[in-house]
C-alpha cells in the first residue's frame, strides 16, 4: 500500500514540485500609489474633516443652555404709546455775552468782583497798551494832516472862484466906461470935430472886453463844476478820514473794558498785571432772571427732533411749559445739544446750573402693539428678538420691525403677536445666538 501511495504521488508532478518548495518561492509583486492619488486622498480627508468640524463648532456656538433666572422677560401687549423721550437739562441763562478783549493789554486795574450786578457802560476792567497808544497818537496825527490838506484845498478852490469873480466885474465896469467914451466920442464924430484915433483905439479896447469877458465866463462855468464834483469828492474823503479817526480812538478807548448789557458778571479771572492777549476772553456777563434749558438727547432721536417742538417740565409741583428754540447738530459721544425756552412765564426758583427732569414731545398719542424698552435694544437695534416658547422651555430668534419708543415702551410694527413672551434682558453673552435652551 505504501508503494502504491508513493507511485501515485510520483506521478503527479505538481503535487511534487509542492512539495519540493519551487513553487512556494514565487515573488507577489505590490502595485504602487501615485504622488497624485495620496495627495488627492489627503486633501478629501482634510475637507471631510475641516467641514465637519464645522458643522460641530456652528451648531454648538448657535445654541445655548441658560437658565431662566438668567434673563428678564416680559409679554406683548396693547397699549397707549405716549411719543416722548425723557431729558435731563441744565437751567442756563437765556441771554449771555461773552467779554473779550479788542486789543491785547496789561491789566492796570480791575473795578469789579466777580459774581457782581452790573448796568450796561459800567466799567469793569482798564488795560494799558504803550504800543497801541502810540499807535493810535500817530495814525491821529495824520488823519488830522490829511483833513488839513483837504480843507486847504477847498479854500483854494473858494479863492479860485471869487478871483474869477472879481475878474467879472473888473471886466464889467471897463465894458461899461468904454461904452460911455464911445458915444461921446461918436456924437463927436457926428459933428465933426471928434479925434479918429481916439475913436478906434476906444473901439478897439470896447471889443478886447467884450472877448475877455467870454473866455472869463467860459473858464468860471468850467472851474465851477470841476469845483463842484472835487468838493462832493472831498467831503466824502472827509467823512472816511473823519470816521478812521473815530475809530482809532474807540480803538483806545477799547481798552477801558465796559459792560455792554445789564447783569450778573462772571468768569472774570484776571489779576492786576496779567497779560491779556488780543482776542482773549475776560469773563461774560449773564441774564440773571431770565434762564433757558440745556439738554443733550440720543442721537437716535437727531431726526425727529425740530425748532419750537413742545416739552415739559418737572419741577416738584410747579411744571413749565417748554420749546425746542435751538438744534446743535453736531454729535458727541452720540448726544447731540438742544436748547429750549419757556413758551409762558417760568416757575419760580430756578437757580443757575440747576439740574431738572423734563419730557420732549416727539408725536401724537396712539393705540399701539407695545413691549418694554430694555436694554436688548442696545444689541439688536431693534432689528431682532428671542421669543419664548408657550412652554417657556426656550427662545427662538425671530425678526422684528419696531418703531418708535420712549422710555417706557417701545412700539411693535411687524414680527411680534399679542400676548408672545420675548427676552427683554441684554443679549450681550448670546448675541451670536439662534436659540436659547432654558433650564
Amino acid at each position: 500500500m505504501n508503494s502504491k501511495s508513493e507511485a501515485s504521488i510520483a506521478s503527479v508532478p505538481e503535487l511534487n514540485q509542492s512539495i519540493s518548495g519551487s513553487a512556494m518561492d514565487r515573488r507577489i509583486e505590490k502595485k504602487s500609489i501615485g504622488p497624485l492619488k495620496v495627495v488627492g486622498v489627503l486633501v478629501i480627508s482634510l475637507v471631510v474633516g475641516v467641514g465637519g468640524w464645522l458643522l460641530f463648532d456652528r451648531g454648538a456656538q448657535r445654541s445655548l443652555s441658560l437658565n431662566q433666572n438668567q434673563i428678564n422677560s416680559a409679554i406683548v401687549e396693547t397699549g397707549t404709546f405716549e411719543d416722548f423721550i425723557p431729558i435731563r437739562g441744565r437751567i442756563t441763562p437765556k441771554r449771555t455775552v461773552y467779554l473779550d478783549a479788542i486789543e491785547g493789554g496789561r491789566v492796570d486795574r480791575r473795578v469789579v468782583e466777580d459774581g457782581a450786578l452790573v448796568e450796561a457802560g459800567d466799567l469793569l476792567v482798564v488795560l494799558s497798551n504803550t504800543t497801541m497808544q502810540l499807535d493810535v497818537t500817530r495814525n491821529e496825527a495824520m488823519v488830522t494832516e490829511q483833513l488839513n490838506n483837504m480843507r486847504t484845498i477847498e479854500l483854494q478852490l473858494e479863492q479860485n472862484r471869487l478871483a474869477h469873480k472879481r475878474n467879472l466885474v473888473e471886466i464889467d465896469y471897463q465894458i461899461q466906461r468904454l461904452q460911455r467914451r464911445l458915444e461921446r466920442l461918436t456924437d463927436l464924430d457926428d459933428a465933426g470935430v471928434a479925434i479918429k484915433s481916439q475913436l478906434e483905439d476906444t473901439q478897439d479896447e470896447l471889443s478886447y472886453f467884450l472877448s475877455r469877458k467870454a473866455v472869463t465866463l467860459e473858464s468860471q462855468s468850467t472851474d465851477a463844476r470841476m469845483q463842484e464834483t472835487q468838493l462832493e469828492f472831498l467831503q466824502v474823503s472827509g467823512q472816511q478820514l473823519e470816521g478812521n479817526l473815530e475809530l482809532v480812538r474807540r480803538n483806545l478807548d477799547s481798552l477801558n473794558v465796559r459792560a455792554p448789557i445789564d447783569g450778573k458778571i462772571s468768569g472774570l479771572d484776571v489779576e492786576q498785571g496779567q497779560s491779556i492777549q488780543r482776542g482773549g476772553r475776560l469773563g461774560q456777563i449773564d441774564d440773571p432772571d431770565n434762564f433757558k434749558m440745556t439738554a443733550y438727547i440720543d442721537e437716535f432721536y437727531l431726526s425727529r427732533v425740530e425748532v419750537n417742538q413742545p416739552a415739559y417740565l418737572e419741577n416738584g409741583n410747579e411744571n413749565g411749559a417748554l420749546k425746542v428754540s435751538k438744534i446743535y447738530p453736531h454729535v458727541n459721544n452720540g448726544q447731540f445739544q438742544v436748547d429750549l425756552v419757556f413758551v409762558d412765564a417760568q416757575p419760580t426758583g430756578l437757580q443757575r446750573g440747576q439740574t431738572l427732569q423734563g419730557k420732549l414731545t416727539l408725536g401724537d398719542t396712539s393705540d399701539a402693539l407695545l413691549i418694554p424698552n430694555g436694554p436688548f435694544f442696545q444689541e439688536t437695534g431693534g432689528r431682532w428678538l428671542f421669543v419664548m416658547s408657550d412652554d417657556l422651555s426656550s427662545a427662538v430668534r425671530r425678526e422684528v420691525r419696531l418703531g418708535r419708543r420712549n422710555s417706557r415702551d417701545i412700539e411693535v410694527l411687524e414680527g411680534l403677536q399679542k400676548g408672545e413672551r420675548i427676552v427683554v434682558s441684554s443679549y450681550a453673552n448670546f448675541e451670536d445666538m439662534e436659540r436659547l435652551t432654558l433650564n
